[in-house]
């Protein structure tokens, strides 16, 4: 699986992605979130990119609902991965589109990425 949950403790959802993301394993891994979301209400999430090669070209990856639902949640996103996805992560991201804020950091960020999430609590 490209996309699975990997931890859920302390407010924070961790989530770990790697290979190539499809579609329907994002859409899986999105409804296990929101599953998560109306068990304990609002979370963090982290997201770490590890050897992450891109999305696949297929699926509808313009499909927003999962994030027009769950977005009352989230409090905020981290996403750790190669300095060379920043970029595109932060749009598929929907970065300054979101209620949550979204930031990323770069794997060796890591312990900058946990604080940033631990923020205002």
């Amino acid at each position: 699986m490209s996309a699975e949950i990997v931890n859920v403790a302390n407010g924070i959802i961790t989530l770990k992605i790697s290979g190539k993301l499809s579609q329907p394993d994002l859409a899986a891994v999105q409804g296990s979130v929101a599953k998560i979301f109306r068990q304990q209400g609002k979370m963090r999430i982290l997201v770490l990119a590890e050897d992450f090669q891109g999305w696949e070209k297929e699926g509808d990856w313009g499909d927003l609902s999962s994030m027009l639902e769950n977005d009352q949640f989230m409090e905020r996103m981290a996403i750790v991965g190669e300095k060379r996805w920043k970029e595109l992560g932060l749009v598929f991201a929907v970065k300054g589109f979101r209620d949550c804020l979204v930031e990323y950091f770069q794997p060796e960020e890591i312990v900058r990425a946990w604080a940033w999430l631990a923020e205002d609590r």
